[in-house]
Parts: C-alpha cells; structure tokens; sequence
C-alpha cells in the first residue's frame, strides 16, 4: 500500500457481561510457578517475560493481541475501533465506562497521558523505542484521540497492542514512579493485592471488569528458578500451572493422574548474542562464522531439548511477520570452523565467556553448557557462567560481554526484534552495519506490506552472513498443568499465554 487515503479497520464488537443475566461470583485459586519474579510491576519499565505474564493480568491496551491459527491477531480493546486519516494520522474511539481499579476513569486524558509518559526521554521507558516517532496525541473529545506520528508507522497497531499498556495519571502523578512500581493499578480483569518479592505476588479478580468478571477469584504467581522443585510444586499439587518444563521431567507430569503435560511451539528466537562493538576476536566475521559453524545445533536440541526445537539461522521465527524460509541454519562444519579461526589469525584459539541464565529459558543452562564444549573442539577455550534471573536481567547487556545467551519474540512483527536487538545504536544492540540500518529504516517508513516483507528478507540475510548472533533455536513452551484447571490452553505468544481471564479450578 504505497498511498493511503483512508483506512478504516474492521472492528470487532467486544461487550462487557449482558446487563440483567446473573453471572457467578469469582472463586477459586490458580497458582503460576514460573522461573522467576518480575522485575518491577511498572508496566513501562520492563522488557523481560516474567513481568509481562503478570501485568497482563492487571493491565489492558487500546488493542488487544491474541494468538489465532499460529498467527498474531488483534482486536478492540480500550479502543473500540481505529481509522487511518492519513498515512501519519490515527483516529481511535475509545471505550466508555471503564475505570481503573482506584475508580479512576479511562478517557482520552488517559491515553495522551500513558503515550507522553513513554516518550519521555527522562522517563527511560524499555519499549519508548517502538513509539519514537509519534509526534503528538491529540484529545478530540473525551471518547476520541488522535496519534500524529512524524512519518508512516506501519507497526503502531502491532506495537501499541503490545507495549502500551494505560495507566492512571491522577495515581501515577501522586504517588510517583517508585510506588507505582509496586503497587500497580490498572483497568485488567485482575487487581493487585500484594507483593512478597521472591515468595509470592497476589492478584484477586476486578468483578467490575468491562469485558465480565473473570471466573477464578485469586491468581497467585510464585517464582521458583530450580526447574526440579517447579515440577515437583505441580506434581504435588502446591501450584496449579508450571512454566518452563524441561523435557527431561516431562514423564513425571505424565506418570501423574492429577497432571497433565501441555506444549506450543514458542516463538522465542533463542539465541547468544556476540559483543562486536567492543575490541576483541568477536569484531572479526570470521569468528562469529567459525562459532556457528562450530555449534551443532541440531545436536543440542536433540540431547538437550531431546527433539523440543527447531534450529534457526537468522533472527526471526517462523510465527514472525517478515520470516525468510530461505534463510536456513549454519550447517554444523567444526573443520570449516578451524579453518575460519586460523585465518582471522587465531590458529592457537581464544578464550570466551558464554553467559546464561538459569531457569529463563528452556534448558537455558544446560545449552550454554553444551555450546561451550562444542567450541572447545574447534580451538575457543569457552566457559559456561550461569547467573540467577534477577541479577542477569541487571547486568543485560553490557555486563554480560563476550557473549550472552537471550530470547526474543516482541512484538511479532520483523521490527519488534531487529530494531532493539540489531539496529545500531540501539540498548542492546551490539553490532553495528549501515546496509542493515538503511535496510530496516526503509521498512519503517513505508505502509506497503509487501515491501517490508522483501526488506526484511534482506536484512535477514545480512544478519546470517554477517553472524552478530550466534543463532541457536525456537523451542516448544512446555507446562505442566493441574487437570483441574479448566478453559485454559497456552499459546507461543509468552507474554499473553498464562493469561487466566477466562479459566477456572475444578472443585
């Protein structure tokens, strides 16, 4: 679509419970165990899925995002529709009646207010990135806003679905950032309660929820980082929902009549990300390429992951807009390695550090384990250094050079994951090239769908070959679940996927 003239989407009409028919009250208790607790319950000042799994439970978005057919779908939300005026103006109707859970009343006011907050340069939201160019918000009248952006910004649907979340200014002005940041409100199905860091978080249902009270009263969230103790919490029965199961517990959970086993192809591109900004072996090509080729990949996941995964050979997955089928895995070729290694002058080998973190990621330790012996039999003298959530969330990234392990999905679409992670100049960029720069900002600055799919095969291919990443796999998401929860299923989507709005236990 190179010009717009005007743009009106189709909207689904999502009500609230019918006003007279009798709806049972909240009851019940679902506990979430998951590998760590949130980093802050700020929903603008974090970029890490532990957090997202809990404050979509507290929060909603003018648009909601969901998982349909494998695929990313959007609908009405705060907003009941949007209309394209123009290639760079955005007209949204919002819906009436919601208030927050302080009483607060969601309006135009409000969604001017959370837009300006992100912008803020001293604010340092995580995700102000995927909004820079908003020029202004406009309120037309209580029920309507405008977002004026500086040029086309075909991703602010996708990204407003997924980091803007709206918060209260009245509450946000008084009590300040710090408060806020843990003690949250917001319009969601669930209200916060209370916060014992690293024991447990609280959230009771918001029976005034616009779109119907939940089902379950009570949504507990326990951080429990030993992948063991997790499962053996869901075997016996102390939570409801274990996140993150490793393949090689997956019977237990089986064996046992009270639990079941769920999987979902996630959409995490799991990967370990190469400082080439920095002087050492890792600004040579030659080295990253002599790393992927030194890995097997397809080794790991199959005694690792035992057969959960998929290798990758570029940063998006196959969930993402923008993936290149074509853009296939480096081959497992150790002696082409070496060959690689001698050539940028390193025939004696190099010393690496391979960073991780324990319990994040599916057999997180274990694979950065594995990558490490596997470069030690082409000449790179690697180590493992494995680090508690919390702290590694601290030090990401530049406290975790040489190399660090990191999964991503973002916002789903192509820029959601090379903009942050690739595009120089960006926080957790760490490699730097004009082609890719000029190649992802072309497709920022055009609607036309069929475009960005081609700039973004492109860039693809300049990531594989020039191997700032050293590109591992997407994994299945695997949970181990109580059989009497009920109505409830996970999809790739991480940060949407324990959202429990909808389900129950079972007496």
């Amino acid at each position: 679509m190179r010009t717009l003239t005007r743009l009106v989407v189709a909207v689904a009409i999502v009500t609230a419970a019918v006003p007279g028919l009798a709806q049972a009250a909240p009851e019940g208790q679902i506990v979430i165990a998951q590998g760590g607790d949130p980093s802050t319950l700020d929903p603008h000042m974090h970029a890490e899925n532990f957090t997202f799994a809990v404050v979509h439970h507290i929060f909603d978005h003018l648009v909601r995002r969901f998982v349909k057919d494998g695929r990313l779908a959007h609908e009405p939300a705060l907003a009941t529709s949007w209309t394209a005026l123009n290639p760079t103006a955005w007209e949204f109707k919002l819906r009436r009646g919601v208030k927050f859970h302080n009483g607060e009343d969601f309006n135009a006011e409000v969604v001017k207010f959370t837009i300006e907050r992100v912008l803020n340069p001293e604010q340092k939201a995580r995700w102000r990135w995927a909004f820079a160019d908003i020029e202004r918000v406009e309120v037309v009248d209580d029920s309507t806003v405008r977002i004026i952006t500086k040029k086309p910004l075909p991703t602010l649907i996708t990204n407003l679905a997924f980091a803007m979340p709206m918060v209260p200014p009245k509450y946000v002005r008084e009590k300040g950032d710090t408060y806020v940041a843990t003690r949250p409100v917001g319009t969601g199905p669930f209200k916060f309660v209370r916060w014992r860091k690293d024991d447990e978080l609280v959230l009771e249902a918001n029976e005034g929820y616009w779109r119907g009270a939940p089902k379950v009263k009570t949504i507990v969230f326990k951080p429990i980082p030993d992948e063991t103790t997790r499962i053996a919490a869901v075997v016996t029965g102390q939570v409801d929902v274990a996140r993150g199961v490793p393949p090689s517990l997956v019977k237990q959970i089986e064996d046992n009549p009270r639990t079941r086993v769920m999987k979902v192809p996630g959409a995490l591109n799991i990967h370990i990300t190469l400082e080439t900004l920095k002087e050492g072996p890792l600004r040579d090509r030659r080295v990253r390429q002599a790393i992927n080729y030194g890995v097997d990949k397809e080794a790991i996941i199959k005694n690792v992951l035992e057969g959960n995964g998929f290798a990758l050979g570029g940063p998006l997955t196959p969930v993402m807009f923008g993936y290149d089928a074509e853009v296939k895995p480096f081959p497992y070729d150790p002696e082409r390695a070496k060959r690689l290694l001698a050539e940028a002058g390193y025939a004696q080998g190099l010393a690496l550090t391979v960073n991780s973190p324990n319990g994040r990621y599916l057999k997180d330790k274990e694979v950065a384990e594995a990558v490490a012996g596997q470069l030690q039999k082409i000449g790179v003298r690697a180590q493992a250094a494995v680090h508690e959530w919390g702290s590694y969330v601290n030090k990401w990234p530049d406290g975790l050079a040489p190399m660090f392990m990191l999964g991503w999905a973002g916002t789903w679409d192509a820029d959601g994951i090379l903009y942050p992670l690739l595009r120089s100049g960006q926080r957790f960029a760490r490699w730097a090239n004009p082609e890719f720069d000029r190649l992802i900002d072309a497709a920022r600055n055009t609607l036309d769908q069929g475009e960005r799919t081609k700039l973004y095969s492109q860039a693809s291919r300049l990531a594989h070959d020039d191997a700032p990443w050293l590109f591992l796999f997407h994994g299945m998401d695997i949970y181990g679940v109580n059989r009497a929860v009920m109505d409830w299923e996970p999809t790739s989507d991480e940060g949407t996927s324990t959202l429990m709005f909808r389900a129950w236990k079972r007496k």
